[in-house]
C-alpha cells in the first residue's frame, strides 16, 4: 500500500512539473525569441545608419 501511494504522488507531482517545463519552453518561443530578435534588428539598423552617415560624410568630405 506504501509503494502505491508513494507512486500515486510522484505521478501526480510530475504532472505540474512537466506542464512548468512545457510552459517555460511556450514562454521563451512567444516572448523572449520576439525580443532577442528585436533587440538584433535594431543593432543592425543602428550599425547600418552609422555606417551611412560615415559614407555620407567621407563623400562630403571628398567633395571639399
Amino acid at each position: 500500500m506504501v509503494d502505491t501511494l508513494y507512486l500515486t504522488a510522484v505521478a501526480l507531482l510530475f504532472v505540474p512539473w512537466a506542464y512548468g517545463l512545457y510552459a517555460l519552453a511556450r514562454d521563451g518561443k512567444n516572448r523572449l525569441v520576439p525580443l532577442v530578435r528585436r533587440y538584433l534588428r535594431g543593432r543592425r539598423q543602428i550599425k547600418q545608419q552609422a555606417e551611412a552617415e560615415a559614407e555620407r560624410e567621407e563623400q562630403e568630405r571628398q567633395l571639399y
